[in-house]
């Protein structure tokens, strides 16, 4: 019976590398009852391994503590795994949305950081992204705005997976940067 117990624990410990989780928001919340209002806590948390995991969750419990807790035991279930350029930027622009929630995110060149308002700010820091810009033009309900984000980053695509695709290699597919911004300044 322990041999099991030992065996799941070495599996837990294996399958949670450093995990980094950022609280986005807390919402007290009050039901009125007969004897007055009583109060529970809403948690909106985002956990992420800093090299293209990441996931959100949501608990709510009458402490904020457990609230917490619930929130990152959500999180952690529903991390995906997202392609990033040279580990620090997406491979191209997206935009993404969930109800009023509409987001537009950028790739940007090394050393821009990232330019981002606050829940997007706490998504792309547990990423592991270094170098975005990001803009929310919708509602600005922390929810809706993560939800969004994770909308527009479910659609990156890195280009091996594309060239995988279409049968073609990554050469073919990708413009060369330099071959770019040559043909952009011809265009203008």
């Amino acid at each position: 019976m322990a041999h099991n117990n030992d065996r799941r624990d070495r599996s837990q410990e294996r399958e949670e590398p450093e995990l980094l989780e950022k609280l986005v928001g807390i919402n007290r919340v009050a039901k009125v009852v007969k004897g007055g209002r009583r109060f529970g806590f809403a948690a909106l948390v985002v956990v992420g391994d800093g090299k293209g995991r990441a996931g959100f969750g949501t608990g709510k419990a009458r402490e904020v503590p457990e609230a917490i807790r619930k929130a990152t035991e959500g999180a952690k279930r529903n991390m995906v795994r997202i392609p990033l350029r040279d580990g620090r930027t997406l491979h191209h622009d997206n935009k993404g949305n969930y109800g009023a929630g509409k987001v537009l995110l950028r790739a940007a060149p090394a050393g821009t950081g990232i330019i981002a308002g606050g829940p997007m700010r706490a998504v792309f820091e547990v990423l592991g992204i270094q170098d975005i810009v990001a803009k929310s033009i919708g509602s600005s309900n922390p929810h809706n705005m993560i939800k969004a984000t994770f909308s527009a980053l479910n659609h990156i695509q890195a280009p091996r997976a594309v060239a995988q695709k279409r049968g073609k290699r990554v050469g073919d597919i990708l413009v060369k940067r330099e071959d770019k911004a040559a043909g952009d300044a011809a265009a203008s």
